[in-house]
């Protein structure tokens, strides 16, 4: 059995799971040995999760560096930590540290890594952890397998926890400390604790892991020999890959809707959106508010009622989303709320307030002019882009497209801002402050992927995200965070446009996949590969 895709409600279907068949697991003793090959369709040439919160570093990182916490299906599941307890005043979280652990070289995993990594990395230099860890102080290790967080304004406890799969790897203090983190060469060369050891990064390439033979989990486990994660930018080369049998899976739209759709009628494959309920994504349209133009409210309003949300639902994710509404997606749960502000499209309301900004039309319909950069993270975001450019233009804005590969899309935005416009996707994490908030939080260090380099600073909401992310009563937190999601659609420090699944077209060979909210991001551990 396997999800068929064009038989799926249409927008409302981002809100619910989408059945995806796991594999016939449950009915066979697992295999040991064997190659998983990963399609990736870019890469990020960071493979350290302790700088860099990315799917495409967990997606290959995840298996080699582990976190404190992961989330499974029933829950949240101890990996590093063993339990963790808060004290009642939200100012301390003492965390006990799994015995027995060591670093791929030999090295025991203490409290000291611990230590290092949260005030070194995710406090200073991790998108997302860097705004979430604010008023982090210390960490202290007591003994080598107790770590004690200090903070100087509350943390919630269910926070920190559903902060750690995604922004809580530790990372070998001995191979980092006394070093540049920045440009450690162990960033692009991963050494963790995890099932699997890094082997080989041939760039444009592949990347290879093999087997740790001393997991601590016990010698059962990995069941695979070897992980190989292939960079194909080619999505029509990938699909083909996958029919062939040279690829195993492709997740995150890794392929064309297209050949979703027909993959999805061949029995080989199992296709659908189980494995991603904790990464639920927006596609976005971000400004660089450093340009006066753009720095007016009333051209960003016009921008957004400039779009035909609902055409590009039906046209480029195929119907298999929905719109958005702010920086908190319908999954967010009691963190959510759909009582905000929606900008109908309306060019004639659009090109109006373009009037009243200052920019009447000029020669040849042209009101001014954007250099835009589309991430390359699939061929949506592609399409997003070549949509913008469109829309834009029945409005009198041109358009000129900036086309990078991961690295320069990274730098050209987050680095360098050499930007007026930008769109990509951006994951939601469990919670707001694990995520959401870092795009309109000001303060982020220059280059920090992922985060408010747009020039747009507002100390009122600087001071909501704060607040609201120390507050230890849940229904007093949601309601703030239903504040700050008004604010941000009111102001449009960026437009979170549409929220959509992420879809992955996996060989009914792997067995165990798909298995986890968080499933590509995981370590695999328990992923093997049938005959």
């Amino acid at each position: 059995m396997h999800l068929q895709l064009k038989n799926l409600g249409r927008a409302t279907a981002c809100a619910t799971a989408l059945a995806l068949v796991a594999g016939a697991a449950a009915a066979q003793e697992p295999q040991r040995g064997g190659t998983a090959i990963i399609h990736m369709n870019s890469e990020q040439r960071v493979l350290n999760p302790g700088l860099r919160a990315s799917t495409g570093v967990y997606n290959i990182s995840g298996k080699i560096l582990e976190p404190l916490i992961d989330l499974s299906y029933d829950g949240y599941v101890p990996v590093l930590a063993t339990d963790w307890s808060s004290s009642e005043d939200g100012l301390t979280i003492t965390v006990n540290l799994r015995e027995g652990v060591n670093w791929h070289d030999g090295e025991p995993f203490t409290c000291d890594d611990v230590s290092f990594s949260a005030m070194e990395m995710w406090k200073e230099l991790l998108n997302y952890s860097s705004t979430l860890q604010r008023s982090l102080e210390s960490v202290d290790c007591p003994d080598p397998h107790t770590a004690v967080f200090n903070y100087s304004s509350p943390m919630p406890l269910d926070l920190f926890v559903a902060a750690m799969p995604d922004l809580g790897h530790p990372l070998p203090r001995h191979l980092f400390e006394g070093t540049d983190i920045l440009r450690n060469e162990l960033n692009a060369a991963p050494v963790g604790t995890g099932p699997f050891r890094f082997v080989e990064y041939q760039r444009g390439q592949y990347v290879m892991a093999e087997r740790n033979p001393d997991y601590w989990r016990g010698e059962e486990f990995p069941y695979l020999d070897r992980i190989v994660w292939r960079f194909m930018t080619d999505r029509s080369a990938a699909a083909a890959a996958l029919e062939a049998g040279e690829v195993h899976e492709s997740g995150f739209n890794g392929v064309s809707m297209a050949d979703i759709e027909r993959l999805s009628a061949d029995e080989r494959f199992d296709v659908g959106t189980e494995g991603y309920e904790n990464n639920v994504a927006h596609s976005t349209i971000e400004f660089n508010h450093r340009n006066p133009i753009l720095a007016d409210v009333r051209v960003r309003q016009a921008i957004h009622h400039g779009l035909d949300i609902d055409y590009a639902i039906e046209t480029i994710m195929r119907g298999f989303a929905r719109p958005g509404r702010g920086p908190i997606p319908s999954a967010g749960g009691a963190n959510y709320t759909d009582d905000v502000r929606v900008y109908e499209y309306d060019t004639a309301r659009a090109m109006e307030l373009l009037d009243e900004a200052g920019y009447p039309a000029g020669a040849g319909g042209v009101r001014f002019r954007l250099r835009h950069r589309p991430a390359p993270w699939g061929e949506y975001t592609q399409l997003w882009s070549e949509y913008f450019a469109q829309a834009m233009r029945e409005i009198g804005i041109e358009v000129e497209l900036l086309t990078n590969d991961a690295p320069g899309f990274l730098n050209g935005v987050y680095r360098d801002h050499d930007f007026d416009t930008a769109n990509g996707w951006h994951q939601f994490r469990a919670d707001p402050a694990v995520s959401t908030m870092v795009w309109l939080r000001s303060g982020q260090p220059v280059g920090t992927p992922w985060s408010n380099q747009f020039g747009w600073q507002s100390d009122e909401m600087d001071a909501m995200i704060d607040e609201a992310g120390s507050e230890l009563d849940p229904a007093a937190r949601a309601e703030m965070y239903h504040e700050i999601q008004r604010r941000a659609v009111e102001e449009l420090p960026m437009i979170f446009a549409i929220e959509h699944p992420f879809i992955s077209v996996t060989s009914t060979r792997l067995m165990n996949h798909h298995n986890n909210p968080r499933w590509n991001s995981s370590s695999w551990y328990d992923l093997w590969l049938a005959d």
